[in-house]
């Protein structure tokens, strides 16, 4: 694991290696020919498992993918969040059904979705998450989104038919960002969902995800905790930077990377406090929150815990990185619980910290896409990948030693 974690920063945290990788991965990813689907070509398939997919992904079936939980729980995480991986289909490919009557095609779109769903939530174990995107239910879905509408009664009878399956299972869901345009209507079905399911005062089951990036975060964040403080539920937040730099409009974003840290950083010091600054402006009093920190950064995790070790976290606190990505940050957290168990009160000086790995299952055809997501989504965090490959090369090096020192 360390030496592919090695190989895949190494490539990441070169820019030119980086550019070569994502045109291999686009070209797969988009290819229609059989020889070059990994699913039907075994020499490929073999490749890019041994490279790629056991790196990011939780495996092809039930088997695998329990395997791989099971793993991550013995290294002493939390849990993961689990997330489908095939994407929706793009909009503008050719569609092989298009004699489908539209409304035929939507609701197979549909049901397919959520057949996905509903599985992955089976897979996930109590305490674990699972990832949904929206959008991945098809045409209809964005469309809607897009418009600014109610969901269709089958779509809307679906994703809630998920959430109650993964609230009877004791599995927590969250709510994917996507797309600037989209978001607002994600985050109006959303809260609709939080109103149904948040009713434990202090833990969510449904959570949001709200990118710091955005200008106008602060103030939708600051209407979402009013209304769960007006309606009475827990409100679930995913606070991430954001993923869509590149397609967002620039005029919507922050002007500079520091401007983005410091709403990231903020924000949190206040939904982790429950205290209004500043950034985070509102009156009265706050309402239950529960707020997850998925996040690559090393200074904003250290932030939070150090709230978090100084007793002064009001929230429930949890964090989030993706498999195979941030590892030397998920261990840190994952080491700080090294001396106790989660059922154990927690101290300021020995706090429990709740940290998940993110990841996808599916076939490793299926995955392409979401690996070329992903990668697209971090080619600018080279600085970081830096840190990464040296991290690792460090830890390489003191294995090494300890083999020559027991031989």
């Amino acid at each position: 694991m360390i030496l592919r974690s090695l190989a895949t920063s190494t490539v990441s945290s070169s820019p030119k290696l980086l550019a070569i990788s994502l045109v291999l991965l686009r070209f797969l990813a988009h290819s229609k020919t059989k020889i070059l689907n990994p699913d039907h070509n075994l020499f490929l398939k073999y490749v890019l498992n041994n490279v790629l997919y056991k790196q990011f992904c939780a495996g092809e079936n039930a088997e695998e993918v329990a395997e791989t939980l099971a793993g991550v729980k013995k290294i002493g995480f939390t849990g993961a969040i689990l997330a489908y991986a095939k994407e929706a289909p793009n909009e503008d490919a050719e569609d092989p059904e298009m004699s489908l009557d539209p409304k035929e095609k939507a609701e197979r779109d549909i049901s397919t979705w959520s057949e996905n769903s509903l599985e992955t939530v089976q897979l996930s174990t109590p305490g674990d998450f699972v990832a949904l995107k929206f959008t991945g239910a098809g045409s209809l879905a964005k469309d809607q989104l897009r418009q600014g509408l109610l969901p269709d009664p089958f779509l809307a009878e679906s994703i809630d038919r998920v959430c109650q399956l993964a609230h009877d299972r004791g599995v927590r869901v969250l709510i994917d960002g996507e797309q600037d345009e989209l978001q607002d209507t994600i985050d109006k079905w959303t809260l609709e969902l939080a109103k149904r399911h948040n009713v434990v005062p202090g833990k969510a089951i449904i959570f949001g995800t709200y990118q710091a990036y955005k200008k106008n975060m602060t103030e939708v964040l600051a209407g979402h905790l009013k209304q769960a403080r007006d309606e009475s539920f827990t409100l679930g937040v995913k606070l991430v930077r954001g993923a869509y730099l590149h397609s967002d409009p620039p005029e919507r974003l922050h002007d500079s990377k520091a401007d983005t840290d410091a709403c990231y950083d903020d924000t949190a010091a206040s939904v982790l406090t429950r205290e209004w600054n500043p950034m985070l402006a509102g009156s009265g009093e706050y309402p239950d929150v529960s707020i997850m920190f998925a996040t690559h950064n090393a200074t904003s995790v250290r932030k939070a815990y150090s709230i978090y070790a100084a007793g002064r976290a009001r929230s429930e606190l949890l964090f989030a990185q993706l498999q195979g990505m941030a590892d030397e940050i998920s261990c840190e957290l994952v080491e700080m619980n090294s001396h106790r168990s989660p059922q154990e009160p927690a101290t300021p000086d020995d706090a429990y910290l709740a940290v998940y790995k993110y990841m996808a299952w599916g076939s490793t055809g299926e995955c392409m896409k979401y690996l070329l997501r992903r990668a697209e989504e971090n080619k600018d965090a080279v600085t970081r990948t830096r840190e990464d490959r040296d991290a690792l090369w460090t830890e390489l090096l003191r294995r090494a030693k300890g083999l020559f020192r027991t031989t």
